[in-house]
């Protein structure tokens, strides 16, 4: 038996050029539409994380100040006996460090405070005093205050 083979060319399975291209621009459009929205998203997101940040380590400060009679003069004695409080049990934070803002800043700190007993305060984004969005500060007392 005899094969023939045909001499007819195969088409080969795969895409076009155009519509590659139409592909992508069809990621770009969404790309363009979604992302935006995504950034927006996730900056909402680290200002709620500062603000939940905010108020535990100001419940950590109360656990302070009732074993030792008043608040700290830094944030570091919540992690570390600052050697002038007798009655330190600590470490108070979990992580056995001060956590830091979701952008990587510390945490601002004043006892007293002019808002309240203790004063807590990230800048944001942007690391300075004030700025909207994503750049505003997050305190522990309210901007009316």
């Amino acid at each position: 038996m005899i094969k023939r083979t045909s001499r007819t060319p195969r088409r080969t399975a795969g895409f076009t050029l155009v519509e590659l291209l139409v592909v992508l621009a069809i990621l770009g459009l969404l790309a363009g539409l979604v992302g935006p929205q995504v950034m927006k998203f996730l900056g909402s997101s680290k200002t709620k994380t500062a603000a939940l940040q905010i108020e535990d380590l100001a419940a950590t400060l109360d656990l302070y100040r009732l074993e030792i009679g008043h608040y700290p003069e830094s944030l570091e004695a919540l992690v570390s006996d600052p050697g002038n409080a007798p009655n330190w049990n600590g470490p108070y934070l979990r992580k056995g460090e001060v956590p830091k803002d979701p952008w990587g800043n510390d945490y601002e700190y004043r006892a007293p405070g002019q808002h309240g007993p203790v004063d807590i305060w990230s800048l944001g984004a942007d690391g300075q005093e004030g700025g909207e969005g994503e750049d505003s500060d997050i305190t522990s007392w309210s901007k009316s205050a």
